[in-house]
């Protein structure tokens, strides 16, 4: 009886330590950004240049969807591996929140898992065709 009494109660343990790592972790949230003025301020040159839409989704789509997802939610793939939660760029509030320019140092110079992208997305044109697609994404 005793053995046997060991055998179910070792195997609950188990079970339950098992279905410990079974279960999502809640991702961390990243401290504030600590973003250079010269990047507070940036203006970006090609705000208004809607041509720059659908070469910044391409831009996106290739660097940005894996971990942002295909609306900017945080959803991508890649999203479940990350330690840090990679936010929702979509989110209303937050757009509002962020310059042209500190976007820019985020998504371009990036911190911790965001990488930084200066040497992928070389030309100044296309890293702001970024931001700007980042801003249709606004929900």
């Amino acid at each position: 009886m005793n053995n046997r009494f060991f055998s179910v109660a070792a195997l609950l343990i188990g079970t339950l330590m098992l279905m410990a790592f079974m279960v999502p972790q809640e991702k961390k949230k990243g401290g504030p950004w600590e973003i250079p003025q010269e990047y507070v301020t940036m203006e970006n040159t090609y705000k208004d240049d809607a041509s720059l839409e659908k070469y910044g989704k391409q831009l996106y789509m290739k660097h940005c969807r894996s971990c942002h997802g295909n609306t900017g939610e945080g959803d991508g793939p890649k999203a479940r591996n990350l330690e840090y939660d990679p936010g929702n760029l979509a989110d209303a509030a937050w757009q509002d929140g962020v310059s042209d320019g500190e976007l820019y140092y985020m998504s371009i110079i990036g911190r911790d898992e965001m990488p930084n992208y200066e040497s992928k997305i070389v030309d100044e044109e296309e890293r702001w065709a970024v931001i700007n697609y980042l801003r249709t994404l606004k929900k």
